[in-house]
Parts: C-alpha cells; sequence; structure tokens
C-alpha cells in the first residue's frame, strides 16, 4: 500500500538532486565569469604561474644582484654613518654629432697658458623640420646647333607630386610604427606652419602602397615558401560605404598574420571576415607545418596533405589560469608542469642550442613530462564538470594534445604561438589610436605597412631608414631583383 508514495518521493529526489547539481554548475559558470571580469579589470596581464607556498624556495634567489655592504668601523664618540653609493651616470652615445660651446673665463689674460679643459656633455635636441627641397635644372641653348637641353628630373615618389620621400616615409612610420594618426600629424605640421589636408595625407598613403605592392607581393610569396609557419587573427574595424564616420557604423574585418620564425619574416593578410575562407586562399599551396591556437577554422588543414598543424602551449596555459579562481589546487599543478617545460625552452635558448640539441634536450627531459602531464589530464578529466573552468582547460588540451606535443619532434618548433602574439600587439595599439580603417582597401593597405615594418623590427632594422631609401630606390629598380630591397635582405646590403 505505501510502495507508490515511496516511488514518488524517490522521483521526487532524484530530480531536486539533478537541479542541485544543475544550479551548483550554473553557479560555478557565474563565478568564473565574474572571476574573469574582475580579473580583466584589476587583475595583472602576466600569464606567467608564481606559485603562492611560502615553502618554495625562489629559483632566481640564488641569481639575485648581492646587495654590497660596506664594513664600517666602530670608533669611539663618532657616530655610525652609513656611506652612500654614488649613481653612476651612463656615457652620451658616441655616434651622436657633437656641437661644441666654447666658454671662455672673463679673468683669462692675454699670455694665459692653457693647461686642459673642463668638459660638460648634456643631450639636447631640436624638433624635425620640415623643408623644400629645391632641385634646380638649368636649360642651355647648344653653340652647335642651337638645341636647348636640360638635365632629366630624377625618378621621383610619387610622379607629377610634391612630397619627397623622407616626407612620405615620415608620415608612415609615425602612424604604423608610432601610433600617431593622420589627424595628431596634421596638428604637427601645422605648428611648423605647413598646412596639410587628410584628404592629401591620404593619397599620398594610397600613392606609397601602389609603389610598394610588388615588394609586399615578394614578401608574401617568400612567407609562402618557408617550411614552418605561425599564424594568428586579430580583428579590425571598418567603416566601408558609411558615410557617417563612427565606430558603431562600422563592420569587422580581420588581419591575418603569418610569421615564419627561421627566417623571421613577418605578413599582415586583410580579410573582411574571420571564416577559413582567408587562410585556406592564403595558404593553397603551402606545404609544411602550421602552428595556431585552437581556433576552428585551422581544423581543416588537419585533412589537407602535405601540412602537419602544431599547438600553442601558451593557450592552454591561458586557460588553467583562468581556472585558478574555480580549483586552485588542479589548476596550480597544471601551471606547475607547464612552467617545468618552459623552463627547459629558457635554458636550451640560454645555452645556445642548435635545432639538434634542442630536439635531444626535449626527448630527455620534456616528453617524459608531457607522458604524465597527459595521464593526469585523462584521469581529471571525469572528475570536473564540463562547464566548469578546470573542466575547459583539461577539455581544451586533451582536445588537442597531439598538435601540443608535437613541437619536441623538432628543435625548430616552438613551444608557442607567442612571437606572432608579440606581432600583433602594436595592431592592438594602433587601434586605440585610429579605431578604424576608412575602407577595406585601406585595412589592406595598413597590412601592408604593418607586413614591412614588423619584418623590420624582427631584423633590427630602423623602419625610416629603410623605408626612405626604398621609396628613393624602387622607381628605377629592377624587378626580378626587387627582394633585395626586402629589409631582412637590406640590412645585408647596406651594412
Amino acid at each position: 500500500m505505501n510502495s507508490q508514495p515511496e516511488i514518488v518521493l524517490e522521483s521526487s529526489v532524484s530530480i531536486l538532486q539533478k537541479q542541485l547539481e544543475l544550479l551548483r554548475s550554473e553557479n560555478a559558470f557565474l563565478k568564473q565569469q565574474l572571476a574573469d571580469l574582475k580579473r580583466m579589470i584589476f587583475g595583472s596581464k602576466s600569464e606567467r604561474f608564481i606559485p603562492t607556498d611560502d615553502g618554495q624556495l625562489n629559483m632566481f634567489s640564488e641569481l639575485a644582484p648581492q646587495e654590497v655592504k660596506q664594513e664600517v668601523l666602530d670608533i669611539p664618540g663618532h657616530t655610525r654613518v652609513k656611506e652612500k653609493q654614488k649613481p653612476v651616470r651612463n656615457l652620451l652615445p658616441a655616434h651622436l654629432p657633437r656641437v661644441e660651446e666654447i666658454i671662455e673665463p672673463e679673468d683669462k689674460e692675454v699670455d694665459s697658458i692653457k693647461i686642459g679643459e673642463e668638459v660638460t656633455e648634456l643631450l639636447e635636441y631640436n624638433p624635425g623640420k620640415v623643408y623644400v627641397r629645391r632641385i634646380v635644372r638649368p636649360k642651355y641653348k647648344l653653340a652647335t646647333n642651337e638645341r636647348i637641353v636640360v638635365a632629366d628630373l630624377p625618378k621621383l615618389p610619387i610622379p607629377k607630386g610634391n612630397a619627397g620621400a623622407g616626407l612620405l616615409a615620415h608620415i608612415q612610420v609615425s602612424k604604423w610604427v608610432d601610433h600617431l594618426p593622420y589627424y595628431r600629424q596634421i596638428a604637427i605640421f601645422k605648428r611648423e606652419g605647413v598646412s596639410l589636408s587628410e584628404s592629401t595625407i591620404g593619397g599620398w598613403f594610397a600613392a606609397t602602397c601602389d609603389l610598394l605592392q610588388p615588394l609586399y607581393d615578394k614578401l608574401v610569396n617568400e612567407v609562402k615558401n618557408q617550411a614552418y609557419l605561425q599564424a594568428d587573427e586579430s580583428p579590425i574595424k571598418v567603416l566601408e560605404g558609411s558615410s557617417d564616420k563612427k565606430a558603431k557604423n562600422s563592420q569587422t574585418g580581420y588581419h591575418w598574420v603569418y610569421y615564419a620564425p627561421e627566417k623571421r619574416l613577418v605578413v599582415f593578410d586583410y580579410q573582411p571576415n574571420r571564416s577559413r575562407k582567408g587562410p585556406e586562399m592564403f595558404l593553397q599551396n603551402f606545404e609544411g607545418v602550421l602552428q595556431t591556437d585552437g581556433y576552428a577554422a585551422y581544423n581543416e588543414f588537419a585533412q589537407v596533405k602535405g601540412i602537419t598543424l602544431l599547438a600553442c602551449m601558451a593557450h592552454a596555459r591561458r586557460y588553467f589560469e583562468k581556472a585558478l579562481d574555480n580549483d586552485k589546487a588542479r589548476a596550480s599543478y597544471a601551471l606547475s608542469v607547464i612552467k617545468e617545460l618552459y623552463a627547459i625552452e629558457r635554458s636550451a635558448k640560454e645555452d645556445e642550442l642548435d635545432y639538434g640539441q634542442i630536439a635531444s634536450l626535449r626527448q630527455e627531459e620534456s616528453t617524459p613530462i608531457l607522458k604524465n602531464f597527459k595521464l593526469w589530464l585523462d584521469d581529471n578529466l571525469n572528475q570536473t564538470t564540463p562547464k566548469s573552468a578546470i573542466g575547459k582547460a583539461i577539455s581544451y588540451t586533451l582536445k588537442l594534445w597531439t598538435r601540443i606535443e608535437a613541437y619536441t619532434s623538432d628543435g625548430k618548433y616552438n613551444i608557442d604561438n607567442n612571437p606572432i602574439v608579440n606581432t600583433i600587439r602594436p595592431l592592438a595599439l594602433g587601434r586605440k589610436n585610429y579605431l578604424f580603417a576608412g575602407s577595406h582597401q585601406g585595412a589592406k593597405r595598413a597590412a601592408m605597412m604593418y607586413s614591412f615594418f614588423a619584418t623590420c623590427k624582427m631584423h633590427e632594422v630602423e623602419p625610416f631608414a629603410w623605408l626612405k631609401d626604398v621609396l628613393n630606390r624602387i622607381p628605377e629598380h629592377k624587378i626580378n631583383k626587387i627582394e633585395e630591397l626586402l629589409p631582412q635582405n637590406w640590412i645585408i646590403q647596406n651594412s
């Protein structure tokens, strides 16, 4: 008689337990979102894991410089005075020009003999000055046949234009390297008494990019021909077809960035969206190793013959770093393991090992750590809820595990995608200043400039000197030798 109420009660309890588990899962998810938001607003941006265990020794403590203590004798009747070390001032750079200013003493006599001099050097600055380059070509009437002759006008970066290579280079370096939007540059020029309109500078920019297009195409081909590439993407606001220039009316395009670690070459490729068609077109004939994050657009390349995918350890680390507020014990363990792997990479870099030695070091030290880490991930996967931060971190790492551990197979592969992430940072900083591109064509031209200047940075080439020289030479440069003007070749040619 009582069996029916008991069944109903058990069923109700089961339903309540499921609802409770659901609420707990949702509560954990909301807590994690709140923690992420707090970290974004108030927290440190560094992802490097530093254990908080006070009992653990600092691995760099022995390397820290020790404070030098001067021994001071105790003398009766005298107060012990702590001796202060005088700061050492760095010498001013020797390559800078010196402008001498000689100040003679007022009480100097006519027959005084100079026995030396006191020299004080100050670092000074004069603002850059705009000047007019006036090219004068005298015309002559020949005495023999009365023919009129005049010298040919040198090839100019912009035919029939009135902007020299130095000004064009300065404007583009100021925007894409120093992040000064055109309207700010216009204000600076105005203080020099030079009035320039935004349309004029925009026209110069377009003409400059048209001139550099063959060089950009050559850089793209150089990158595509490499056997190991890293790829990432970053958004950019575009005002295509909008007369009202406000960011809220813009659409989102993407700069897809490709980096060749061995040759240190960078290419930005603009696409109007984030679909996989962008990388598919760029990498149409690519064969080799492609290292990316876990974005789904790259998964298609796993099925392409001749392409091997690598993943990024830094992205996996980021997931565990976010999970510290959710499950500190598990997240801390995972981060400590990843820290060990990075310590091995730092050791290889500091010892300047070649690719073969790096591969051997990884097989000896990194591979056992990775195997144990994989076992730990498998054991803990079912002990965490899928929607929790730690659950997502474990799932993400396991899903890409084959690609994550593949870096150990060759010493030339990087453990992460950080080099390409660093090339994107100027793009993010620039967006904060100029906010958006005026059109899709403008975004493509921006990709060209970012490609050149990022490659300059990789090869420690001074961007203004490079661009000014290239703009002067490229109008008459042979197209079959255009690679001589690329930043990585220019530094050798002009060293």
